[in-house]
Protein backbone atom coordinates (compact mmCIF):
# COMPACT_ATOMS: atom_id res chain seq x y z
CA UNK A 1 0.00 0.00 0.00
CA UNK A 2 1.23 3.55 -0.97
CA UNK A 3 2.05 5.60 2.45
CA UNK A 4 0.01 9.31 2.62
CA UNK A 5 2.06 11.98 0.61
CA UNK A 6 3.21 14.93 2.88
CA UNK A 7 1.12 17.16 3.55
CA UNK A 8 3.36 19.79 2.62
CA UNK A 9 4.35 18.30 -0.75
CA UNK A 10 3.30 21.72 -3.23
CA UNK A 11 4.44 19.24 -5.75
CA UNK A 12 2.51 16.43 -6.16
CA UNK A 13 3.74 13.29 -8.33
CA UNK A 14 1.17 12.02 -10.58
CA UNK A 15 1.33 8.21 -10.95
CA UNK A 16 -0.66 6.93 -8.29
CA UNK A 17 1.93 3.98 -6.77
CA UNK A 18 4.17 6.47 -6.21
CA UNK A 19 5.17 6.04 -2.42
CA UNK A 20 6.67 8.64 0.08
CA UNK A 21 9.51 7.05 2.42
CA UNK A 22 10.78 8.16 6.29
CA UNK A 23 13.80 9.56 6.76
CA UNK A 24 15.02 6.66 8.09
CA UNK A 25 14.36 4.58 4.61
CA UNK A 26 15.99 7.74 2.38
CA UNK A 27 19.02 7.67 4.85
CA UNK A 28 19.36 3.40 4.64
CA UNK A 29 19.17 3.27 0.77
CA UNK A 30 21.22 6.86 0.16
CA UNK A 31 23.57 5.22 2.67
CA UNK A 32 23.85 1.82 -0.09
CA UNK A 33 24.08 3.72 -2.69
CA UNK A 34 27.02 5.98 -1.79
CA UNK A 35 28.88 2.61 0.01
CA UNK A 36 28.52 0.94 -3.62
CA UNK A 37 28.85 4.15 -6.00
CA UNK A 38 32.02 3.34 -8.11
CA UNK A 39 32.44 3.65 -11.49
CA UNK A 40 31.96 6.92 -12.36
CA UNK A 41 28.78 9.67 -12.47
CA UNK A 42 26.65 6.47 -15.52
CA UNK A 43 26.85 3.71 -12.94
CA UNK A 44 25.95 5.87 -10.01
CA UNK A 45 22.81 7.43 -11.71
CA UNK A 46 22.18 3.59 -12.76
CA UNK A 47 22.18 2.68 -9.64
CA UNK A 48 19.63 5.30 -8.10
CA UNK A 49 17.76 5.11 -10.96
CA UNK A 50 17.39 1.07 -9.81
CA UNK A 51 16.98 2.08 -6.35
CA UNK A 52 14.93 5.04 -6.03
CA UNK A 53 12.77 4.49 -9.49
CA UNK A 54 13.12 0.48 -9.79
CA UNK A 55 13.09 -1.08 -6.69
CA UNK A 56 11.55 1.88 -4.31
CA UNK A 57 8.75 3.76 -6.45
CA UNK A 58 9.88 7.06 -4.48
CA UNK A 59 9.81 8.96 -8.19
CA UNK A 60 8.55 8.59 -11.22
CA UNK A 61 11.08 8.35 -14.25
CA UNK A 62 9.71 11.13 -15.44
CA UNK A 63 10.49 12.66 -12.48
CA UNK A 64 14.11 11.01 -12.74
CA UNK A 65 14.86 12.19 -16.12
CA UNK A 66 13.61 15.72 -15.02
CA UNK A 67 15.96 15.65 -12.13
CA UNK A 68 18.90 14.73 -14.13
CA UNK A 69 18.51 16.65 -16.71
CA UNK A 70 18.43 19.38 -14.13
CA UNK A 71 21.18 18.39 -12.89
CA UNK A 72 23.32 17.89 -15.69
CA UNK A 73 22.71 22.12 -16.39
CA UNK A 74 25.15 22.68 -13.29
CA UNK A 75 28.57 23.13 -12.22
CA UNK A 76 29.68 20.21 -10.49
CA UNK A 77 29.01 16.99 -9.81
CA UNK A 78 25.68 15.50 -11.45
CA UNK A 79 25.37 12.43 -9.52
CA UNK A 80 25.91 13.81 -6.17
CA UNK A 81 23.36 16.85 -7.26
CA UNK A 82 20.74 14.28 -8.10
CA UNK A 83 21.07 12.01 -5.28
CA UNK A 84 20.23 15.50 -3.24
CA UNK A 85 17.41 16.14 -5.69
CA UNK A 86 16.25 12.37 -5.41
CA UNK A 87 15.95 12.74 -1.30
CA UNK A 88 14.71 16.03 -1.77
CA UNK A 89 11.31 15.00 -3.66
CA UNK A 90 10.96 12.12 -1.64
CA UNK A 91 11.42 14.04 1.71
CA UNK A 92 12.27 17.35 1.17
CA UNK A 93 15.32 19.36 2.85
CA UNK A 94 16.13 16.71 5.33
CA UNK A 95 15.78 14.15 3.20
CA UNK A 96 18.19 16.09 0.04
CA UNK A 97 20.79 17.20 2.98
CA UNK A 98 20.65 12.80 4.06
CA UNK A 99 20.74 11.49 0.50
CA UNK A 100 23.56 14.07 -0.34
CA UNK A 101 25.64 13.45 2.71
CA UNK A 102 25.13 9.82 2.62
CA UNK A 103 26.54 9.87 -1.21
CA UNK A 104 29.71 11.51 -0.61
CA UNK A 105 30.54 10.08 3.25
CA UNK A 106 31.77 6.92 2.23
CA UNK A 107 34.04 8.00 -0.75
CA UNK A 108 35.92 10.92 1.13
CA UNK A 109 36.02 8.39 4.57
CA UNK A 110 37.74 6.12 2.44
CA UNK A 111 40.08 8.58 0.13
CA UNK A 112 40.91 9.70 3.43
CA UNK A 113 42.19 7.12 4.59
CA UNK A 114 43.68 5.88 1.10
CA UNK A 115 45.42 9.41 1.27
CA UNK A 116 46.93 8.60 4.84
CA UNK A 117 48.26 4.78 3.56
CA UNK A 118 49.48 6.59 0.53
CA UNK A 119 51.92 9.39 2.26
CA UNK A 120 53.20 6.35 4.47
CA UNK A 121 53.76 3.45 2.03
CA UNK A 122 53.76 4.74 -0.99
CA UNK A 123 51.99 2.24 -2.30
CA UNK A 124 48.11 0.79 -2.17
CA UNK A 125 48.70 -2.10 -3.60
CA UNK A 126 46.23 -4.44 -1.58
CA UNK A 127 43.73 -1.81 -1.71
CA UNK A 128 44.23 -1.30 -5.84
CA UNK A 129 44.29 -5.74 -6.30
CA UNK A 130 40.89 -5.46 -4.74
CA UNK A 131 39.40 -2.40 -6.98
CA UNK A 132 41.48 -3.66 -9.85
CA UNK A 133 38.21 -6.52 -10.74
CA UNK A 134 35.73 -3.96 -9.39
CA UNK A 135 36.58 -1.44 -12.41
CA UNK A 136 35.98 -4.40 -15.02
CA UNK A 137 32.91 -4.68 -12.92
CA UNK A 138 31.66 -1.42 -13.03
CA UNK A 139 31.89 -1.75 -16.79
CA UNK A 140 28.49 -4.75 -16.70
CA UNK A 141 26.87 -1.88 -14.56
CA UNK A 142 27.45 1.25 -16.80
CA UNK A 143 26.26 -0.81 -19.87
CA UNK A 144 22.79 -1.57 -18.14
CA UNK A 145 22.51 2.18 -17.38
CA UNK A 146 23.25 2.75 -20.86
CA UNK A 147 20.45 0.33 -21.99
CA UNK A 148 18.00 1.68 -19.35
CA UNK A 149 18.20 5.13 -19.91
CA UNK A 150 18.35 4.58 -23.89
CA UNK A 151 14.93 2.43 -24.02
CA UNK A 152 13.35 5.41 -21.99
CA UNK A 153 14.66 8.38 -23.55
CA UNK A 154 15.53 7.27 -27.16
CA UNK A 155 11.33 6.77 -28.16
CA UNK A 156 12.04 9.06 -31.57
CA UNK A 157 14.22 9.98 -33.97
CA UNK A 158 14.75 13.23 -33.42
CA UNK A 159 16.22 11.82 -29.63
CA UNK A 160 18.06 9.10 -31.80
CA UNK A 161 19.54 11.41 -33.63
CA UNK A 162 20.59 13.61 -30.74
CA UNK A 163 22.20 10.93 -28.89
CA UNK A 164 24.45 10.41 -31.98
CA UNK A 165 25.60 13.43 -32.41
CA UNK A 166 26.50 14.04 -28.75
CA UNK A 167 28.39 10.94 -28.75
CA UNK A 168 30.09 12.10 -32.20
CA UNK A 169 31.02 15.25 -30.93
CA UNK A 170 32.33 14.60 -27.33
CA UNK A 171 34.06 11.14 -28.28
CA UNK A 172 35.59 12.26 -31.92
CA UNK A 173 35.77 15.82 -31.75
CA UNK A 174 36.50 16.97 -27.97
CA UNK A 175 33.68 19.33 -27.99
CA UNK A 176 32.99 21.18 -24.61
CA UNK A 177 30.38 19.37 -22.78
CA UNK A 178 28.30 22.51 -22.03
CA UNK A 179 28.28 23.10 -25.69
CA UNK A 180 26.96 20.16 -26.57
CA UNK A 181 24.18 20.25 -23.38
CA UNK A 182 23.02 23.42 -25.03
CA UNK A 183 22.90 22.33 -28.43
CA UNK A 184 20.96 19.43 -27.79
CA UNK A 185 18.63 21.93 -25.04
CA UNK A 186 18.54 24.25 -28.38
CA UNK A 187 17.64 21.37 -30.84
CA UNK A 188 14.41 20.23 -28.45
CA UNK A 189 12.70 23.92 -28.57
CA UNK A 190 13.49 24.04 -32.20
CA UNK A 191 11.65 20.47 -33.09
CA UNK A 192 8.89 21.38 -30.18
CA UNK A 193 7.72 24.70 -32.25
CA UNK A 194 6.98 22.62 -35.61
CA UNK A 195 5.83 19.15 -33.70
CA UNK A 196 4.20 21.05 -30.86
CA UNK A 197 3.32 18.14 -28.39
CA UNK A 198 0.19 18.14 -25.12
CA UNK A 199 2.14 19.10 -21.91
CA UNK A 200 0.66 17.49 -18.52
CA UNK A 201 -0.26 20.41 -16.42
CA UNK A 202 1.15 19.65 -12.95
CA UNK A 203 -0.53 21.83 -10.07
CA UNK A 204 2.02 22.93 -8.16
CA UNK A 205 2.81 26.28 -5.69
CA UNK A 206 4.88 28.93 -6.98
CA UNK A 207 8.12 28.71 -4.60
CA UNK A 208 8.31 31.88 -2.06
CA UNK A 209 11.30 34.22 -3.22
CA UNK A 210 11.72 35.05 0.51
CA UNK A 211 12.26 31.18 1.43
CA UNK A 212 14.61 30.77 -1.41
CA UNK A 213 16.79 34.00 -0.37
CA UNK A 214 17.39 32.49 3.02
CA UNK A 215 17.93 29.03 1.79
CA UNK A 216 20.56 30.47 -0.74
CA UNK A 217 21.83 33.20 2.18
CA UNK A 218 22.44 30.25 4.85
CA UNK A 219 24.37 28.14 1.84
CA UNK A 220 26.69 30.95 1.02
CA UNK A 221 27.36 31.72 4.62
CA UNK A 222 27.91 27.94 5.02
CA UNK A 223 30.48 28.06 2.23
CA UNK A 224 32.44 30.99 3.66
CA UNK A 225 32.19 29.92 6.89
CA UNK A 226 35.36 27.53 7.17
CA UNK A 227 37.81 29.38 5.16
CA UNK A 228 36.92 32.55 7.23
CA UNK A 229 37.33 30.79 10.80
CA UNK A 230 41.08 29.37 9.13
CA UNK A 231 41.94 33.05 7.91
CA UNK A 232 41.07 34.44 11.66
CA UNK A 233 42.54 31.55 13.32
CA UNK A 234 45.55 30.61 11.00
CA UNK A 235 46.64 33.56 8.63
CA UNK A 236 45.12 34.53 4.96
CA UNK A 237 48.02 33.19 3.93
CA UNK A 238 48.09 29.27 5.52
CA UNK A 239 47.71 26.46 3.31
CA UNK A 240 44.11 25.68 4.30
CA UNK A 241 42.89 29.33 3.43
CA UNK A 242 44.92 28.50 -0.17
CA UNK A 243 43.47 25.28 -0.44
CA UNK A 244 39.83 26.96 0.33
CA UNK A 245 40.06 29.42 -2.24
CA UNK A 246 41.34 27.22 -5.01
CA UNK A 247 38.98 25.13 -4.44
CA UNK A 248 36.26 27.19 -4.49
CA UNK A 249 37.21 28.91 -7.44
CA UNK A 250 37.27 25.28 -9.46
CA UNK A 251 33.40 24.38 -7.76
CA UNK A 252 31.80 27.71 -9.43
CA UNK A 253 33.22 26.83 -12.90
CA UNK A 254 33.13 22.83 -12.66
CA UNK A 255 31.05 22.11 -15.58
CA UNK A 256 31.55 18.73 -17.29
CA UNK A 257 32.48 16.52 -14.57
CA UNK A 258 35.80 15.96 -12.78
CA UNK A 259 38.08 15.19 -16.00
CA UNK A 260 37.27 18.73 -17.88
CA UNK A 261 38.99 20.41 -14.68
CA UNK A 262 41.71 17.57 -14.55
CA UNK A 263 44.20 19.70 -16.86
CA UNK A 264 43.93 22.69 -15.34
CA UNK A 265 43.43 21.92 -11.38
CA UNK A 266 46.72 18.95 -12.02
CA UNK A 267 48.76 22.33 -13.65
CA UNK A 268 48.46 24.50 -10.89
CA UNK A 269 48.44 22.52 -8.47
CA UNK A 270 51.94 20.71 -9.43
CA UNK A 271 53.59 23.34 -11.23
CA UNK A 272 52.15 26.69 -9.58
CA UNK A 273 51.74 25.42 -5.90
CA UNK A 274 53.78 22.46 -6.09
CA UNK A 275 51.20 20.98 -3.64
CA UNK A 276 52.48 17.51 -4.72
CA UNK A 277 54.25 16.02 -8.07
CA UNK A 278 52.72 14.89 -11.40
CA UNK A 279 53.28 11.19 -10.24
CA UNK A 280 51.01 11.77 -7.09
CA UNK A 281 48.56 13.59 -9.25
CA UNK A 282 48.24 10.26 -11.40
CA UNK A 283 47.84 7.99 -8.49
CA UNK A 284 45.17 10.64 -6.69
CA UNK A 285 43.18 9.94 -10.13
CA UNK A 286 43.81 6.08 -9.39
CA UNK A 287 42.76 6.11 -6.37
CA UNK A 288 39.52 8.25 -7.03
CA UNK A 289 38.53 5.67 -10.07
CA UNK A 290 38.95 3.00 -7.46
CA UNK A 291 37.27 3.87 -4.21
CA UNK A 292 33.80 4.78 -3.81
CA UNK A 293 31.97 8.89 -4.45
CA UNK A 294 32.08 10.91 -7.41
CA UNK A 295 35.66 10.80 -9.33
CA UNK A 296 35.45 14.89 -8.38
CA UNK A 297 36.64 13.56 -4.63
CA UNK A 298 40.37 13.47 -6.43
CA UNK A 299 40.52 16.94 -4.97
CA UNK A 300 40.15 15.70 -1.60
CA UNK A 301 43.42 13.59 -1.90
CA UNK A 302 45.31 17.00 -3.91
CA UNK A 303 43.74 18.84 -0.46
CA UNK A 304 45.51 16.46 1.49
CA UNK A 305 48.54 16.33 -0.23
CA UNK A 306 48.60 20.23 0.18
CA UNK A 307 48.34 20.15 3.94
CA UNK A 308 50.76 17.30 4.39
CA UNK A 309 53.27 18.58 2.60
CA UNK A 310 52.94 22.48 3.69
CA UNK A 311 51.89 21.76 7.32
CA UNK A 312 53.88 24.94 9.18
CA UNK A 313 54.30 24.32 12.48
CA UNK A 314 51.47 22.39 13.04
CA UNK A 315 51.50 18.32 12.31
CA UNK A 316 51.29 16.87 9.04
CA UNK A 317 48.38 15.06 9.72
CA UNK A 318 46.30 17.30 11.21
CA UNK A 319 46.49 19.63 8.74
CA UNK A 320 46.65 16.95 5.95
CA UNK A 321 42.77 15.78 7.68
CA UNK A 322 42.02 19.41 7.85
CA UNK A 323 43.01 20.29 4.48
CA UNK A 324 41.36 17.39 2.81
CA UNK A 325 37.93 17.71 4.87
CA UNK A 326 38.19 21.89 3.80
CA UNK A 327 38.57 20.72 -0.03
CA UNK A 328 35.31 17.94 0.08
CA UNK A 329 33.24 20.91 2.01
CA UNK A 330 33.97 23.73 -0.55
CA UNK A 331 33.64 21.71 -3.17
CA UNK A 332 29.79 20.09 -2.62
CA UNK A 333 28.45 22.55 -0.59
CA UNK A 334 27.47 24.77 -3.91
CA UNK A 335 25.78 21.46 -4.79
CA UNK A 336 23.40 20.87 -2.59
CA UNK A 337 22.72 24.88 -2.41
CA UNK A 338 21.78 24.85 -5.88
CA UNK A 339 19.87 21.91 -5.99
CA UNK A 340 17.71 22.58 -2.74
CA UNK A 341 17.69 26.51 -3.92
CA UNK A 342 16.49 25.35 -7.42
CA UNK A 343 14.35 22.13 -7.15
CA UNK A 344 11.18 24.06 -6.36
CA UNK A 345 11.44 26.33 -9.22
CA UNK A 346 12.18 23.09 -11.63
CA UNK A 347 9.54 21.27 -10.04
CA UNK A 348 7.26 24.55 -10.91
CA UNK A 349 8.55 24.47 -14.33
CA UNK A 350 7.70 20.77 -15.54
CA UNK A 351 4.73 21.78 -17.27
CA UNK A 352 6.43 24.94 -19.12
CA UNK A 353 6.00 23.93 -22.71
CA UNK A 354 9.82 25.27 -24.03
CA UNK A 355 11.32 23.95 -20.71
CA UNK A 356 10.26 20.30 -21.34
CA UNK A 357 10.99 20.68 -25.13
CA UNK A 358 14.75 21.61 -24.25
CA UNK A 359 14.70 18.87 -21.16
CA UNK A 360 13.54 16.50 -24.09
CA UNK A 361 17.03 17.62 -25.69
CA UNK A 362 19.16 17.31 -22.89
CA UNK A 363 17.66 14.02 -21.75
CA UNK A 364 18.77 12.31 -25.77
CA UNK A 365 21.93 14.12 -25.34
CA UNK A 366 22.77 12.56 -21.71
CA UNK A 367 22.32 9.08 -23.07
CA UNK A 368 25.04 9.80 -25.57
CA UNK A 369 27.40 11.32 -23.07
CA UNK A 370 26.73 8.21 -21.12
CA UNK A 371 27.84 5.95 -24.26
CA UNK A 372 30.70 8.05 -24.43
CA UNK A 373 31.65 7.51 -20.78
CA UNK A 374 31.09 3.64 -21.34
CA UNK A 375 33.25 3.98 -24.37
CA UNK A 376 35.55 6.10 -22.57
CA UNK A 377 35.81 3.63 -19.33
CA UNK A 378 35.67 0.62 -21.74
CA UNK A 379 38.69 1.62 -23.76
CA UNK A 380 41.39 2.63 -20.12
CA UNK A 381 39.61 -0.35 -18.35
CA UNK A 382 40.68 -3.30 -20.66
CA UNK A 383 43.63 -1.80 -22.63
CA UNK A 384 46.92 -0.71 -21.32
CA UNK A 385 48.54 0.98 -24.10
CA UNK A 386 46.34 4.02 -25.30
CA UNK A 387 46.92 6.16 -28.18
CA UNK A 388 45.38 9.18 -29.29
CA UNK A 389 44.81 10.88 -32.93
CA UNK A 390 44.73 14.04 -33.60
CA UNK A 391 44.05 14.55 -37.71
CA UNK A 392 42.23 18.42 -38.42
CA UNK A 393 39.39 18.72 -35.59
CA UNK A 394 39.10 15.05 -35.04
CA UNK A 395 40.74 14.30 -31.56
CA UNK A 396 40.48 10.35 -30.90
CA UNK A 397 41.39 8.25 -28.56
CA UNK A 398 41.87 4.48 -29.44
CA UNK A 399 43.93 1.33 -27.75
CA UNK A 400 46.16 -0.76 -29.25
CA UNK A 401 44.61 -4.35 -28.73
CA UNK A 402 47.78 -6.38 -27.86
CA UNK A 403 47.44 -4.10 -25.24
CA UNK A 404 43.92 -6.13 -23.63
CA UNK A 405 43.74 -7.37 -19.93
CA UNK A 406 42.82 -10.57 -20.33
CA UNK A 407 42.24 -11.02 -16.86
CA UNK A 408 40.21 -7.27 -16.63
CA UNK A 409 38.10 -8.94 -19.99
CA UNK A 410 37.41 -12.17 -18.40
CA UNK A 411 36.12 -10.72 -15.21
CA UNK A 412 33.89 -8.04 -17.38
CA UNK A 413 32.23 -10.85 -18.69
CA UNK A 414 31.56 -12.58 -15.79
CA UNK A 415 30.19 -9.46 -14.57
CA UNK A 416 28.08 -9.37 -17.49
CA UNK A 417 26.53 -12.71 -17.13
CA UNK A 418 25.54 -11.52 -13.53
CA UNK A 419 24.01 -8.04 -15.02
CA UNK A 420 22.28 -8.68 -17.96
CA UNK A 421 21.29 -12.77 -17.73
CA UNK A 422 21.71 -13.90 -13.78
CA UNK A 423 20.16 -10.52 -13.12
CA UNK A 424 22.04 -10.12 -9.80
CA UNK A 425 21.93 -6.73 -7.80
CA UNK A 426 24.84 -4.03 -7.75
CA UNK A 427 26.08 -5.36 -4.78
CA UNK A 428 26.43 -8.67 -5.78
CA UNK A 429 28.69 -7.74 -8.86
CA UNK A 430 30.53 -5.30 -6.91
CA UNK A 431 31.46 -7.82 -4.43
CA UNK A 432 32.48 -11.08 -7.14
CA UNK A 433 34.48 -8.95 -9.14
CA UNK A 434 36.68 -7.68 -6.10
CA UNK A 435 37.11 -11.17 -5.14
CA UNK A 436 37.75 -12.28 -8.42
CA UNK A 437 40.27 -9.16 -8.88
CA UNK A 438 41.94 -10.06 -5.82
CA UNK A 439 42.71 -13.28 -7.19
CA UNK A 440 43.80 -12.31 -10.47
CA UNK A 441 46.34 -10.24 -9.06
CA UNK A 442 47.08 -12.71 -6.54
CA UNK A 443 48.03 -15.72 -9.19
CA UNK A 444 49.95 -12.85 -11.40
CA UNK A 445 51.77 -10.75 -9.23
CA UNK A 446 51.24 -11.75 -6.44
CA UNK A 447 50.25 -8.43 -4.42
Amino acid sequence: MPTPKHPDNCFPEPASDIETPTLAEVAKVSLKVGVLSFGGPAAQISMMHQEFVDNRRWLSEERFLHALNYCMLLPGPEAQQLATYCGWIAARTWGGLISGLLFILPGAFAMAMVSWVYTQFGNVGLIDAVFYGVKAGVLAIVLQALAKVAQKALKSKLAWGVAALSFLALFFLSVPFPVVILAAGIAGILFARNHPQPIEAYPAKLPRIASTAVTLAIGLLAWAAPAALATIVLSPEHVLVDVARFFSTLAAVSFGGAYALLSYMAQVAVETKGWLTAGQMLDGLGLAETTPGPLILVTQFVGFQAGWTHPGELNPLTVGLLAAAMTTWVTFVPSFLLVLAGAPWIEKLRGNSKLNAALSGITAAVTGTILNLAVWFAINVLFADIRELEIGPLDVTYPIPQSLDIGMAAIACIAGVLVFTAKRGIATVVLTTACLGLAVRALTTGI
